[in-house]
């Protein structure tokens, strides 16, 4: 009886026969079975899940373009986000003298490979200023031209970005002889003052008859370190004033120690050469842009 009722309904051409598990055609695979399921009821595929029942519908992934902060839009992230960092503060920010206006970027220490920075720009969201970090000189040389070379970050350097002009004319990396350069020029942040220590110098390359030129050993022991000596006392020996004029400035300290193993300092000065301030004192959104223009890393104050 049932049987005759399954034939009058239809029987195996009813749809309900097509709905459930079935064995495809051997010859979709070559040869042999398989069996196959029906479809979910949502669709998995790429990088999105839409769930059933979702009010929105919208996909799960997360849409960088529509990030926002300080109620500027983010727009694409790049690949360097959580590599390179801003410090998220602005030294002397809106100030009169755009040479002490600055911000601090880092390359984390395990990033594993180095960063090169020429060509990323920084952009004041609240204003519209833009300004592309540019070449520098890694160990510049005093009273020349230096040549420049693409500003590239290791992991675990980072690099001081001011708004001005540089003092020397040229972004630079710190080093072991860069305080020398505050002798004649005013820099901010102030540079390190861990040139050699001039008696040190001294008792390394005087020379013979060092032991027998007590005057010059008084008067250099009380030398400050990366004090440039143009015109020694005349009351020094000949040899003295040409050990003071030879090796305590800074061409001559990196004549003597770039081959030093601690001659390379872990900071970059990298100068804008801005004649006006970069950033506003408050209500600023500042963002750091990639190589093609992906946001790296944004904060507002």
């Amino acid at each position: 009886f049932i049987f005759l009722i399954w034939i009058a309904t239809g029987g195996p051409l009813h749809p309900i026969a097509f709905t459930g598990p079935k064995l495809a055609q051997p010859g979709a695979l070559g040869g042999g079975t398989y069996l196959q399921l029906p479809r979910a009821p949502y669709g998995v595929g790429g990088s999105n899940v839409s769930l059933p029942g979702s009010s929105s519908g919208e996909s799960a992934q997360n849409n960088s373009e529509t990030s926002t902060i300080g109620g500027s839009v983010l727009g694409p992230l790049s690949p360097y986000r959580n590599i390179v960092r801003m410090n998220h503060y602005i030294s002397s920010a809106g100030s009169s003298d755009p040479g002490s206006e600055y911000i601090e970027i880092s390359v984390a220490q395990n990033a594993g490979f180095p960063v090169d920075l020429t060509g990323w720009s920084l952009i004041s969201d609240a204003t519209g200023n833009v300004a592309s970090i540019p070449k520098g000189t890694e160990v510049p040389s005093s009273g020349t031209v230096n040549e420049s070379q693409s500003i590239v970050l290791a992991p675990g350097t980072r690099a001081t970005i001011i708004s001005g002009r540089s003092p020397i004319g040229a972004s630079f990396r710190e080093n072991k002889c860069i305080g020398y350069f505050s002798t004649f020029q005013k820099f901010s942040p102030p540079l390190p003052q861990n040139c050699p220590l001039p008696s040190s110098e001294l008792s390394s390359f005087y020379g013979a008859g060092y032991a027998r030129d007590p005057s010059c050993i008084e008067f250099v022991n009380k030398l400050s370190r990366c004090q440039v000596m143009l015109s020694p006392p005349v009351s020094v020996s000949n040899s003295c004033q040409n050990f003071m004029i030879k090796y305590l400035n800074y061409n001559g300290c990196v004549d003597t120690h770039k081959n030093d193993s601690d001659f390379m300092g872990d900071t970059w000065r990298i100068y804008l050469g801005r004649t006006n301030p970069m950033w506003r004192a408050n209500r600023e959104v500042v963002k750091l842009l990639d190589i093609n223009g992906k946001t790296v890393d944004a904060f507002a104050y």
